[in-house]
C-alpha cells in the first residue's frame, strides 16, 4: 500500500460526532502505529524541505501532533494557535464564523517575527475556516504565509478554495 492507502485506511470513521449528520476522520488510530507516524512525518518533510520555511504554526490540537515533528524535521521553530484564552501571554486574536456560529484563535505576540515565512499545519482541511483564520493572525503579526500543510482533506467542502488566496502551496497526503 503507498502512504496515501495506508493513512486512510488507518483512519477511523465516527459516525454522528460531534453532532449528528457528520462523519468524522479520527486520525488517533495514526498515532498508534509508529512505522506510519514515521513515514507521515518523512513524506511531510520531503515536500516541505524544498519551501522557504521560516516557522511552522500547528493548531490546536491535532496540529500539534506532525507540526512539532515537521518542525524539528526541518529545524525551525513551532508555534501553536489555540481557541481564545488558552495562550498564557500577549496574543493576536481573530475571530471568524463558522457553519454554527463563530470561534476565535490566538497566537502569542512574539511568536511569528516581522518577515518570518509561516507554514500552516493542520490535521484537516475541511472548509478552510480556521486555516484561513491562522493565517490572518500570521499577517497581523507582520508574517508571510509559505503554505499549508494537512494529513487529510475533504475536497467536497472546498476549503482549498477559501485558503489559496493566502497561498497556492497547500499540500495534504490524502483526500476524500
Amino acid at each position: 500500500m503507498n502512504l496515501q492507502e495506508r493513512i486512510k485506511f488507518a483512519i477511523r470513521d465516527v459516525p454522528d460526532f460531534p453532532k449528528p449528520g457528520i462523519l468524522f476522520k479520527d486520525i488517533t488510530p495514526l498515532l498508534k502505529d509508529a512505522a506510519l507516524n514515521r513515514d507521515i512525518t518523512e513524506k511531510l518533510s520531503d515536500y516541505w524541505s524544498k519551501v522557504e520555511v521560516g516557522v511552522i504554526i500547528g493548531i490546536e490540537s491535532r496540529g500539534f501532533f506532525w507540526g512539532n515533528s515537521l518542525a524539528q524535521a526541518l529545524g525551525v521553530p513551532f508555534v501553536i494557535a489555540r481557541k481564545m484564552g488558552k495562550l498564557p501571554a500577549d496574543t493576536y486574536t481573530y475571530t471568524y464564523e463558522l457553519e454554527y456560529g463563530s470561534a476565535a484563535i490566538e497566537i502569542h505576540k512574539d511568536a511569528i517575527a516581522i518577515g518570518d515565512r509561516a507554514m500552516i499545519h493542520d490535521d484537516l482541511l475541511a472548509t478552510g475556516g480556521t486555516a484561513g483564520a491562522v493565517a490572518e493572525l500570521v499577517k497581523m503579526a507582520g508574517g508571510q504565509i509559505a503554505g499549508f500543510s494537512f494529513l487529510l482533506a475533504l475536497e467536497f467542502l472546498n476549503g482549498k478554495e477559501v485558503i489559496q488566496k493566502y497561498s497556492r502551496k497547500i499540500h495534504y497526503l490524502a483526500s476524500y
